[in-house]
Parts: C-alpha cells; sequence; structure tokens
C-alpha cells in the first residue's frame, strides 16, 4: 500500500515554495549564516556556546536585514531546542504564561528545550516584561529577543540584566555578494532553476542598494528575476539597468525606532549646536522625509532653545515654540518651511549652555545634601503662629527699594555665596552677566555706564 503524503507536510512544502526569496533563503545551520563573523567565527564566544549547548537568554541587537530572527532560528535548531515565536505586538501576557507551561513540561517530561524568540522585543510593554522575568530566571526557556532599537531604551532593566546583549552588523559589501551568489545558484530554495546571469555591475549595484540590509538585497534579486521572466522565456542576463529599474523607489535608511534614528538625531542636535544651519536643515529634512513625526523634531527644537541656547539669544526658545504652534495649525508639507526656519535660527543663534549648567550644579548639591530648610525670612507666615515662630521676619521687600533691588542671601545657609547660574560672554548673556555682577557689587559699587566725571556715557 503506498503511503499517502501527510497533508500538514504537504501544506508546509506549498507555502515554501510560494514563500519569498529571503524566507526561502534562511539559513538553515551555522555555516549558511552570513556576516556576524566578529560574534560567529571560530573561537568567538557566542559561536562557541552555541556549539557546546551552553545556551544563555540574549538580545540580539542590530539593523533591519542582518540575520537576527535567522540567526535565533540556527541556534535552535544547532542546540535541539523547540523554537517558539512569540508576537511583541499581538501576544498578550496570557500567552506568555501558556507558552511557559509548555515549556516547563517539556523540560520535566522530556528534558527538551525551549527558545522563545521575541522579534521586536522593544515593543513589550511592561506587563509582558514582568511576566517574563520570573521565566527568564528559572530557565524555563531561553529567551532570545531581537531589535533595531538599543534595548537600554526599552527593555527595562530587570529583564536586560538577565540576558546578554549581541551587537550585530549590517551586512559587508562581499558578504551581500555571497547572499546574492547564493540564491542565484541554489536549485531547490533560491533561483538556480531559471538559469539566470549576473553582470558584475548589476551585483555592485544591487548590494550598493540593498545598503547592509540582506532582505533587501534578497527582495531586489527577486524583483529583477520576476520581471524577466515576466519579459520572456527562463534565462537571462541580469543587467545594471534592470537592477536600477527595480531600485527606483529607495527607502530611506531610517528605523523610528531603531539605531539609526537616534543617529540621525544626534547629527541634527550636533549640527545645531555646532552653528552649521546647513547641516541641520539637511538632517531635519532626512527625518521628515523618512516619515518622522514633526512633533518629535520639533520638541528636539524646544529643548535645544533652553539647553544650547538659552539666555544667549531668550527669542530661541519663542521661535521654537512658534514653529510648533504653526505646524499644528497648518500642518505638512507647509510646515516643513516653519521647521526649516527654526532649525536655522537655532543653528545661528549664539550659544550658551549656562542655563543647563546651573541646573546641573543646582542638582547635584540638591542631591548631595538633601531638603536643607528654607531660611525662616523666605516662609510664608499666613498664620499667627507661624509669625511668633519667626516665619518670614526681616524679608525684605525689593520693590520697597530703590531699584527694586535690595542685597539678600536666598539660599540655605550652608550654601551661602554659592553661584549656580554663570552667564556667558555671547550673546544677551553679555548684557545678563554684567547686570548680576552690579548687583552683587552692591549700591556703592561704580557705575560702569557712568565717565570719572560722574556723567552718564
Amino acid at each position: 500500500m503506498v503511503k499517502q503524503p501527510d497533508m500538514f507536510q504537504a501544506q508546509a512544502e506549498r507555502e515554501r515554495r510560494h514563500a519569498p526569496l529571503a524566507e526561502r533563503m534562511r539559513p538553515r545551520g551555522l555555516a549558511e549564516v552570513v556576516g556576524q563573523a566578529h560574534l560567529l567565527g571560530e573561537g568567538k564566544g557566542l559561536r562557541r556556546a552555541i556549539e557546546s549547548d551552553r545556551l544563555h537568554s540574549m538580545i540580539l541587537w542590530g539593523p533591519p536585514g542582518c540575520g537576527k530572527t535567522a540567526l535565533a532560528a540556527v541556534i535552535a535548531a544547532t542546540t535541539g531546542a523547540e523554537f517558539v515565536p512569540f508576537s511583541a505586538v499581538l501576544g498578550g501576557v496570557r500567552e506568555i504564561r501558556e507558552i511557559a507551561q509548555a515549556a516547563g513540561l517539556r523540560r520535566d517530561q522530556q528534558a527538551g528545550r525551549t527558545v522563545l524568540f521575541i522579534d521586536e522585543i522593544h515593543r513589550l510593554n511592561k506587563a509582558q516584561q514582568d511576566a517574563l522575568l520570573p521565566h527568564v530566571e528559572r530557565g524555563t526557556f531561553v529567551l532570545i529577543g531581537a531589535t533595531t532599537e538599543n534595548p537600554s531604551f526599552e527593555v527595562n532593566a530587570a529583564l536586560l540584566s538577565r540576558a546578554r546583549v549581541f551587537a550585530l552588523e549590517p551586512l559587508g559589501e562581499a558578504e551581500l555578494a555571497a547572499l546574492i551568489e547564493r540564491a542565484l545558484a541554489d536549485r531547490e530554495r533560491g533561483l538556480g532553476a531559471r538559469g539566470l546571469q549576473l553582470a558584475e555591475d548589476a551585483r555592485a549595484a544591487m548590494v550598493a542598494a540593498a545598503r547592509g540590509d540582506g532582505r533587501r538585497a534578497l527582495n531586489l534579486l527577486e524583483a529583477v528575476a520576476d520581471h524577466l521572466a515576466a519579459a520572456g522565456p527562463a534565462g537571462g542576463l541580469i543587467t545594471r539597468e534592470a537592477v536600477e529599474e527595480a531600485a527606483q523607489h529607495r527607502t530611506l535608511l531610517y528605523d523610528k525606532a531603531g539605531e539609526e534614528h537616534y543617529n540621525v538625531v544626534s547629527a541634527f542636535i550636533k549640527s545645531l549646536r555646532g552653528s552649521d544651519p546647513d547641516a541641520a536643515v539637511y538632517w531635519m529634512t532626512r527625518m521628515l522625509e523618512a516619515g518622522e513625526d514633526p512633533r518629535f523634531v520639533l520638541r528636539r527644537m524646544l529643548i535645544f532653545a533652553s539647553e544650547d541656547v538659552g539666555n544667549a539669544d531668550p527669542q530661541a526658545i519663542q521661535v521654537a515654540a512658534a514653529a510648533l504652534a504653526a505646524h499644528e495649525l497648518v500642518g505638512l508639507p507647509e510646515s516643513a518651511l516653519n521647521l526649516s526656519q527654526a532649525a536655522c535660527y537655532l543653528a545661528a543663534a549664539p550659544k550658551s549652555n549656562a542655563s543647563l549648567l546651573a541646573y546641573v550644579r543646582a542638582r547635584k548639591d540638591v542631591r548631595e545634601l538633601g531638603a536643607l530648610p528654607v531660611p525662616a525670612k523666605l516662609r510664608n507666615a499666613p498664620t499667627a503662629l507661624m509669625k511668633e515662630l519667626g516665619y518670614g521676619r526681616d524679608y525684605r521687600y525689593p520693590h520697597d527699594f530703590e531699584g527694586h533691588y535690595v542685597p539678600e542671601d536666598y539660599l540655605p545657609e550652608e550654601l551661602a555665596g554659592r553661584r549656580y547660574y554663570t552667564p556667558s560672554e555671547n550673546g544677551a548673556e553679555r548684557e545678563i552677566g554684567a547686570r548680576l555682577e552690579r548687583l552683587r557689587a552692591g549700591p556703592d559699587a561704580p557705575d560702569p555706564d557712568e565717565d570719572q566725571s560722574g556723567l552718564k556715557k
């Protein structure tokens, strides 16, 4: 009797044949993993851990298309563990508990191991992360998380301390070329049966268009191959022109939840701080064109206006706030002009971080010395008892004095004479600093605006 093929195996085979090329070409073992030699090269720590079956929970952090999901699956297959994917977006605490229960049974009854793979682990909410913690601690399963975002920003400290972070790198040109050639030659999973040839300059164009992303390289190869198949019989030469045509709609390398997001933001802020409006507008435009929320850019400019411009140009924060209000009123694309104006203004403005340093110095004293008592003369005295206790006694109301100023100590006694705010010599802060010096010198100090005859200059 001829055995009928298992219906589930047949379904899986159909799905495999119709899966995208990048999915079909996922590595089946460590030998097929492309790139990440700093982690998987001979003698490297992660490779030794995999080969010796000494796995610990880990987070794979790297840009899109560098092989995070593929590596997690290879780790599970190499160590004979059950690979269980979990969606950080769609799954909840209940699903985590069910996975943990099944993993516990597999461990206790079958001596089997479970690898729980969570893609985009940075999207887990607090409840989901808390639900993982006890099972990671007890070793119910080995957690492998993948993220394009720096895990220290979104993964809580408790979970992060129980997992080792491995930073993956974008694929290099030689690695992308090898990936493309392997897919062209593989007759079982790849495009080998089509008899395609790849021109050398076409390969270079494909590698350049992929920009370190293996998935993008294979998707582009498949798109070009499908175009050739639609145009005529099997076989043919993949030319540079065909690659450029397929890649004409390029996606900017800017994942709003990934490392490149923080790189571009950092470049934007540093360009503003460095008084380079051209670079600032370029990086700002990169963010907007990649789909960044303009409010995020505007919030950064509002912070910058106080952190890096401050009182050297007190109007800077007004310009940034006005740009935010303008965006709320008119929206994109027109509000891009408001953002550009604000970025140019902030970059060209005189700079001072004196306000920032004043806060940093004051915070240091607050944290080191604690809550020092408010001097009695500065306390309000709304009741008779408070007045009897000396609250508000000896307080001098500045508006009762000439120039609306009277020398006074407003800090706690332990901090008498502290100087937190030291105005710079830039922009309006030069005048602010001079005024503070005159006030601190007292009423008997000579007025710098008078000449030796006593007349105003």
